[in-house]
Order: structure tokens, then C-alpha cells, then sequence
């Protein structure tokens, strides 16, 4: 804080004060060149004190419960009351005291000598507020206003300053060295919140002051006697910068609207990053009255680009949003006042906060507890996590689903027998799919999940490429399925090694058929074929899961056990797969019967590709696709596929189609003949 100390002239020597403590508790000092000093050896500072004493309505509150000094009212106004205690401009005795009655000690002293007759309560045309009081301990009736508020708009209407327990007149020259120092103290390092303080000595009478008219409060508070300055240092929380810029990378714009002045709001943008410290301001930063001032595709084009509004009023958080809302922007306001709730309750996502009125918290979607920006940061990570695990959970189920009908599709269309029969079925859907679809629920956010841009609000949940995934995915399950029930026919070792055309005309066999001459009709109603279906279903459906374990991300840069829930569920489910295998009388119910390793070895030949497949759709999906890019702030230009795009997707069909020609000629060295007759 500072006050005048000397005038000379048309200029003036200030005398500034440092006071240690961060918190609202009442400890602290006052160090005037490095060195402690008694705050009763300064006339202007014991004024200083009774102003910020009586021009409040907050008080301090020693919490038992958790052992600390919390606020009873706005910040702004109990850091004020933290001062007077800190001061003790009145040398009261505090040391004996209860922490509960330390709270207010020294102002209850101030308070004492003064009795508060009415507030003119702050206004934002004015930007002051001011309290009436008479002395309590006179009989003189005369009263005294104290004033607060913005120093721009305190000391226009300042005559006069204090020195000393004088006053002397505010020359124009006083008055710029002044301000410049206010404005030294908003844009500086430490970039304070500043109030002047100031006093008028001779007020009208009260029966010649007209209450109910807040537009002559200014007119009241006039011929002012300027007292002061104190500046609040209000920091951003260390994390808010890092905060700022994870937005950026998520394609979201940060505007700061604040009801400081414009030099302080400037400076606090430059430290957490919403402007570069080199950044040219003019089109960036608007006051209230500069925004007022626009036309209205002037307006426009303000918030189109700017990203800090200071000296607000509540009309204009609303006018912002309406704007926002007609770029068909999603707009999420913050605010903590009743003023704020008008904005609140019209942007799409009103945040307020948790030390916020109850007005603002009703008109809100969100409160935040801890009043903390990031949290805001870390629900848009956790909303953006929910909604890819909601998709993930749908893709599995879906393609899980493609996949059985598929096979039911297949089985008919080319005559096989039937690869899996209803109760099969209904378990794979009940009880093997259901746990790993859970357990998705519990998928880790994607390693890039912040720097995606805002998915448009129109989307459908599954898009186009989406659902070309389902049905390759979805096809491939199902063709596997009735694959593995035909290898067993016409390719195992242990199987009757039909021919394609005795599989597809099995309802023809019988002995006086030439075409199926020394094969008993029986084999086509084995229980190997099921079982060897059955197990290619719920394995390659455990292989769908880890692929679902992320949308676009690989299994190499999210191995499974980044959800040791899901490979939870997968050996539960798993488990409960070999328990109707292998223990009696579950194989009869199931109309299975339990496989060998061979076999086993071959569900997993036909299973583990799908894993491959995504791994190529994914693979597309990351480098070749960009879905909503037009919401960044700076799209990422598209230009077609280049030659390193072909390359690419060569390779990587090559990498792939390579294996699975490995994996289908293991099969049988007379593939070729089998296919091919």
C-alpha cells in the first residue's frame, strides 16, 4: 500500500508499505525501506485502516473444526479486514487473546469509535461504494464517508489528499504521479489488485441525501480527500498456465472476463498465457466501455478475436455469450456473483463457484469446489474419456453382435450346419461379452485425448468411418467363427475331411448318395464344430476387447495392462469359458465337448488377426483421417494423400496380408486344392 508522505509543488513523495502474510490470518507486518514500523506512527495509515475497517461488510472466522482463519464474505473486502488486523493502527493488546476473538480484535476496536449510519452500496458506473458514519463517542452529530473503490474512478473525484493529518489540494501533476504508480502496481511483476481509499470530511446531512436515487451516489461521494492505495496480490494458481495451454492444443479458446482494470488484466493474461508477452493487445483487450463503443459487426469481429474483456458489467458477460452462441460456438461461462447468473444460466455450461453466492450455484450446470480453473481443464479430460469409453463400449458390443449374426448369415447362405446354436449364443451375449464390456467403462484417456479438437455438437455418435469399422470388424468375427467350424470339417486331422461340396449339401448325405460314398452321415452332428466356433467366438471377442481398450491408439503405445480391469474380466470370462468346456455336466447343457491343444492352437490362429486388422483401421484412422479439424484454432491443412500416404498404406497392408497368408497355408500344405477342387 502507499499513502502521500510529502508535496512539493506539483509532485509528491509516496511512502510505500509491505505487509507479509498470504493467508487470512491475522499475522503479518508492515515494513516501510525493508524495516518493520508501528502502523499508530502514521496518522494516513491509522485513516487508512478505519476505512478499510468500516467500508466492509466481511469479517474473519477462526474455523475450530479445521484450525484456520477463513473468510465471512467477498475476498476482496476480508483481505482488507485481514489487513486492519495485521496494521493494528490502534497498537490494541492481542496477544493474550482467544484465536476466535483475534479474528476481529482490531476491527471491533475501529468499529467501536464509529457507528455506521447507511452504505451506498457499489455500483459499476461509479465503481465505488462508500458508508456514512458519525462518531459514537461525540456529540457531535457531523458525520464522516469512507470510500473504496477503483483508483480511476476514486480519484476523479478526489480534491484533495492527506499528508500527514492535514490535506492539501490534488494538483493535476499529483494526481498523474499518482495513478502511474497504480498502474506501475496492476501491470508490474506482481501485477496487484488496486483500490484507492479516500474520505469525504464533510458530507451533506443526511435529511438532505436522497437514498433511494443510486444515480446521485457519485454526487455524494465528491469533493473527496484521497487517502491511499492498497494493492492485493491475488496470484494465478501455478498449474492455471499449463491449464491454458492444454485448452490451446484441445482446440479450446480461453477469454478472460474480469471486472479489474484493463492493465492488470492484461498483465495476468500475459503470465498464465493467453497472450504472449510480445503479443500486440489493441484488437486482443476491450474494456466494458470500449465494447460498448463498437457497432455491432464491430462486436463481432471483438470477440471473434479477443480473448480478454476487462471493467465488465454483467450485461456484457451476457452479450458475449449471446455472440458466441450465434458462431455456434458451445460457450461455458464462470462466475460467482448474482450478477453473474444471467450469463450462467444462458451459456451452455454455467460454472460458478464453490465460494460463490447461492444465486450463481442454482443458475449453474457445474460448481467448482475448489474454485480452481484446472478442475474445469481436468472435467473436459474426464468428459472426453466418458464419451470414448461410451463409444468403445458401443463398438464392442456392436461388432461382437455383426460378427454373431454374420455367422448366423453365412451358416444358412452356404449351407453349413449350424456353427452355434441359441443357448450358446445367449451365453456369449449374457455372461462372456458382458464383463469386458464393463470393464471398458474403466479405459484409460487416450495419450492424445487433449489434443483433439472439440468434436461438433451435431456428430452423430457413430459416424461413417465408425461404422465401416463395425462391419469389417463385425465380418470378420462372424466369418471366423463359421471358418473354425469348417476347418474342423475338411481340414483336422481328427475330423471326417469332407470336401467343400459334401459341407455345403450335408442335408443331402446318405448312403444311396454317390457323392458322400463311405461317409457316415453322424459327423455332420458333432459337437467339435460347435466347440471349435464357440471358442473362435468368445476368444476373438476377448482379442475385440483389448482392441476397444482405445479408439485410435495402438496396442503398442496402450498395452493392455493400462486397464488391469479389463484383463480382469477377460480371464474371468475366459475362465468361465473353460468351465462349460471341461466340467461335467456343462459340456451336455452346451452341446460341446472340450478341445486339445492342436485344436486350441488353431482358435488361436483364426482369433489373434482381428487384432491385426484394427491395427491397420486404427493405423488409418491416426494418419489419414482428421474428423471436426475445422474447429481448431489453427487447422491443420489437408491436401490429399501424398506419396509418403500411399507408401504408407501399402506397407501397411503388406505387414499385414503377409501374416495372415502365413497363417492360412499353416492350415493344410493342400489349402490350395481344398479351395480349388
Amino acid at each position: 500500500m502507499f499513502v502521500v508522505n510529502k508535496v512539493a509543488g506539483d509532485s509528491c513523495d509516496l511512502s510505500e508499505f509491505t505487509i507479509t502474510g498470504s493467508t487470512y490470518a491475522p499475522e503479518g507486518q508492515v515494513f516501510h525501506n525493508d524495516k518493520p514500523v508501528k502502523s499508530s506512527q502514521y496518522d494516513a495509515l491509522v485513516e487508512l485502516a478505519t476505512i478499510c475497517a468500516l467500508c466492509n461488510d466481511s469479517s474473519l472466522d477462526f474455523n475450530e473444526t479445521k484450525g484456520v482463519y477463513e473468510k465471512v464474505g467477498e475476498s476482496t473486502e476480508t483481505a482488507l479486514t485481514c489487513l486492519v488486523e495485521k496494521m493494528n493502527a490502534f497498537d490494541t493488546e492481542v496477544h493474550n487473546l482467544t484465536k476466535i476473538d483475534r479474528a476481529m480484535a482490531c476491527n471491533s476496536v475501529i468499529k467501536q469509535l464509529m457507528k455506521k449510519e447507511f452504505t451506498l452500496e457499489f455500483s459499476r458506473d461509479r465503481k465505488s461504494m462508500s458508508v456514512y458514519c458519525t462518531p459514537n463517542k461525540s456529540r457531535s452529530s457531523m458525520g464522516k464517508m469512507f470510500v473504496k473503490g477503483a483508483p480511476e474512478g476514486v480519484i476523479e473525484r478526489c480534491t484533495h489528499v492527506r499528508v500527514g493529518n492535514s490535506k492539501v489540494p490534488l494538483t493535476k501533476g499529483i494526481k498523474d504521479q499518482i495513478l502511474a504508480t497504480i498502474r506501475d502496481y496492476g501491470t508490474g511483476r506482481d501485477t496487484l489488485r488496486c483500490l484507492a481509499l479516500a474520505t469525504r470530511d464533510t458530507p451533506p446531512r443526511v435529511e438532505d441525501m436522497n437514498l433511494t436515487e443510486t444515480v446521485k451516489f457519485a454526487q455524494y461521494e465528491s469533493d473527496l480527500t484521497f487517502v491511499g492505495c492498497v494493492g492485493m496480490l491475488d496470484p494465478p494458481r501455478l498449474e492455471v498456465a499449463a491449464s491454458i495451454k492444454l485448452c490451446r492444443q484441445a482446440g479450446i479458446r480461453v477469454i478472460m472476463i474480469t471486472g479489474d482494470n484493463k492493465g492488470t488484466a492484461v498483465a495476468i493474461c500475459r503470465r498464465i498465457g493467453i497472450f504472449g508477452e510480445e503479443d500486440d493487445v489493441e484488437a486482443l483487450a476491450f474494456t466494458g466501455r470500449e465494447f460498448d463503443e463498437l457497432s455491432p459487426a464491430e462486436q463481432v469481429d471483438a470477440v471473434t478475436n479477443a480473448r480478454c474483456f476487462a471493467r465488465v458489467e454483467p450485461s456484457h458477460k451476457s452479450k458475449i455469450v449471446e455472440i458466441l452462441q450465434g458462431m455456434d460456438e458451445i460457450t461455458a461461462m464462470t462466475g460467482d456473483g448474482v450478477n453473474d447468473a444471467p450469463a450462467l444460466k444462458k451459456a451452455e455450461i454455467g460454472i460458478a463457484m464453490g465460494s460463490g453466492t447461492a444465486v450463481a450455484k442454482s443458475a449453474s450446470e457445474m460448481v467448482l469446489a475448489d474454485d480452481n480453473f484446472s478442475s474445469i481443464v481436468a472435467a473436459v479430460e474426464e468428459g472426453r474419456a466418458i464419451y470414448n469409453n461410451m463409444k468403445q463400449f458401443i463398438r464392442y458390443l456392436i461388432s461382437s453382435n455383426v460378427g454373431e449374426v454374420v455367422c448366423i448369415f453365412l451358416t444358412a447362405a452356404l449351407g453349413f450346419p449350424e456353427a452355434l446354436i441359441p443357448v450358446q449364443l445367449l451365453w456369449v451375449n449374457l455372461v462372456t461379452d458382458g464383463l469386458p464390456a464393463t470393464a471398458l467403462g474403466f479405459n484409460p484417456p487416450d495419450l492424445d485425448i487433449m489434443e483433439k479438437p472439440p468434436r461438433n455438437a451435431k456428430e452423430a455418435l457413430i459416424s461413417g468411418w465408425l461404422f465401416f469399422r463395425y462391419l469389417a470388424i463385425g465380418c470378420y468375427v462372424g466369418a471366423a467363427t463359421v471358418g473354425a467350424a469348417a476347418w474342423w470339417f475338411v481340414l483336422s486331422e481328427d475330423g471326417p475331411q469332407v470336401s467343400l461340396y459334401q459341407l455345403s449339401h450335408f442335408l443331402q448325405c446318405a448312403a444311396d448318395n454317390p457323392d458322400f460314398e463311405g461317409l457316415k452321415c453322424e459327423v455332420f452332428e458333432s459337437p467339435y464344430p460347435m466347440t471349435m466356433a464357440l471358442s473362435v467366438l468368445v476368444t476373438i471377442e476377448m482379442c475385440n476387447a483389448l482392441n476397444s481398450l482405445s479408439e485410435n491408439q495402438s496396442l503398442l503405445r496402450m498395452p493392455p495392462w493400462e486397464n488391469v480391469w479389463l484383463l480382469g474380466a477377460i480371464c474371468l470370462s475366459m475362465s468361465l469359458h473353460f468351465l462349460i468346456l471341461y466340467v461335467e455336466p456343462l459340456p451336455v447343457i452346451f452341446q460341446i465337448t472340450p478341445l486339445d491343444t492342436t485344436q486350441w492352437m488353431m482358435v488361436l490362429k483364426i482369433s489373434l488377426p482381428v487384432i491385426l486388422l484394427d491395427e491397420v483401421l486404427k493405423f488409418v484412422a491416426r494418419n489419414f483421417l482428421d474428423f471436426g479439424n475445422e474447429r481448431t484454432e489453427k487447422p491443420t491443412p489437408r491436401s490429399g494423400c501424398s506419396l509418403a500416404c500411399l507408401e504408407g498404406i501399402s506397407w501397411s497392408f503388406v505387414s499385414v496380408s503377409l501374416p495372415l497368408v502365413l497363417w492360412i497355408y499353416s492350415f493344410d500344405t493342400n489349402v490350395t486344392a481344398m479351395l480349388w477342387p
